[in-house]
């Protein structure tokens, strides 16, 4: 190894840990197809939230105290009446929490039109669902530490759903509330999870979402083949017009800066103007374990899930509905995992070039938006004449239909050719 005087700090760096050959890996010469849309900015803005989250989490753990009698007022006195701007912190933090999940659900369902998870990106799909339970674990942990109502009750029953786990399930859930009831021990425990656990989980995981994507490289609009050695070569001899790729730095990156900029400002509307749909109004009094809220329902990212877990209100053939829509409730949490061998075709194009899959795709999305809908509302209402209950009942029905034998059927009849 031979080191010669340096010109500047970099050089000096370069010699040392190869930084002009790091930067070329993960930037100057990791390329990204040219035939794609504003869509595909979904990632930078999603590692933006989470960078975001981060930060206004440090700044509030500062104040935050995890003890059942400390928490609530540590939140809604300290933080939000006392401490210097600690509003605006926390508003961010709730704001940042709900709508990361609303570009995940665009992000996910882009790589779905699109045909993302398939054909050598299985692993890229595989782990990006993978990070949306981790974000959602993060989600629900982070939802009880202000110990008001609706995150005290709403831990009660996530936590009593482990209690169907055959045979250990009431040792789980003593387990995981460190006690009989929701009480110190569990505000404790989801404290840990939330700011120190989850988070190193979730850095890990995000960097080999990253990794994922540098062998079969971005799916792009069309779907086509690109030899991205072929027309990187193209690109760094100088023939950039005809190449059809360019390099995340600076060519796509610097693009999607200015979607960021524009996200920013429909995101900080929201924090400064439009912060309340982040923070259930119940969740402003205190936990109080002798009043039950009139009706306990998760947040709207959570809420088809939650659907799906009560949507089977009546007993089969002897299963008790507690338990079957405990079971419907684990499948829906890692159905989504599988999509690769739903789908049965070859074909990486957009929906709109696959009429069959078209109409599943839109069915799959407007069967999601009524669950989450009616996630919301009261289970012993009625709509236009007709129980929420069947309407929860028939909504996760057709969810489990659409993915495991609607899916199959017509994208192996696109295989065969019978459906284009």
């Amino acid at each position: 190894m031979h080191i010669r005087k340096s010109t500047g700090v970099l050089d000096w760096l370069d010699q040392r840990i190869a930084l002009n050959k790091l930067m070329k890996v993960l930037v100057s010469e990791y390329w990204i197809p040219k035939n794609i849309n504003f869509l595909w900015a979904m990632g930078v803005i999603l590692t933006t939230l989470f960078a975001l989250l981060i930060f206004t989490g440090f700044m509030l753990v500062m104040y935050y105290k995890p003890d059942i009698n400390l928490a609530f007022d540590s939140v809604n006195l300290t933080i939000m009446k006392e401490v210097e701007y600690g509003w605006l912190w926390r508003h961010i933090h709730a704001v940042a929490a709900s709508v990361v999940f609303l570009i995940i659900y665009i992000h996910t369902f882009t790589a779905i039109y699109y045909g993302s998870y398939k054909k050598g990106r299985e692993m890229i799909w595989v782990s990006g669902m993978l990070l949306f339970i981790l974000f959602s674990a993060e989600a629900f942990s982070g939802y009880m530490l202000p110990w008001g109502q609706m995150s005290y009750w709403a831990a009660m029953v996530i936590t009593n759903l482990f209690g169907g786990i055959p045979v250990i399930g009431d040792a789980v859930v003593e387990w995981i509330r460190g006690d009989y009831a929701v009480s110190d021990p569990t505000l404790t425990r989801f404290f840990m999870l939330h700011v120190c656990l989850l988070p190193i989980v979730l850095i890990a995981v995000v960097a080999i979402h990253f990794y994922t994507l540098r062998v079969p490289h971005v799916n792009n609009e069309t779907g086509e083949e690109i030899d991205f050695e072929v027309e990187a070569e193209k690109y760094l001899s100088g023939d950039t017009k005809n190449a059809k790729v360019i390099p995340f730095w600076p060519g796509f990156l610097a693009k999607d800066f200015m979607y960021i900029g524009f996200f920013m400002i429909f995101f900080f509307y929201l924090v400064c103007f439009h912060f309340n749909f982040a923070m259930d109004p119940i969740n402003f009094e205190p936990g109080n374990p002798l009043k039950t809220p009139p009706h306990i329902y998760p947040e709207w990212y959570f809420l088809w899930q939650y659907e799906i877990l009560r949507g089977f209100f009546f007993d089969i053939f002897g299963f008790k509905a507690y338990n079957i829509g405990l079971i419907a409730f684990a499948i829906a949490g890692v159905a989504l995992f599988f999509m690769p061998l739903y789908d049965r075709s070859d074909v990486v194009a957009p929906a709109h070039e696959r009429k069959g899959f078209f109409v599943w795709f839109w069915l799959l999305v407007v069967d999601m938006i009524v669950l989450t809908i009616f996630g919301k509302l009261p289970a012993d209402g009625v709509t236009l004449g007709i129980s929420n209950s069947w309407i929860g009942f028939y909504s996760t029905i057709t969810f489990f239909v659409l993915l495991f034998v609607v899916l199959p059927i017509i994208t192996t009849l696109e295989k065969k050719g019978a459906v284009k």
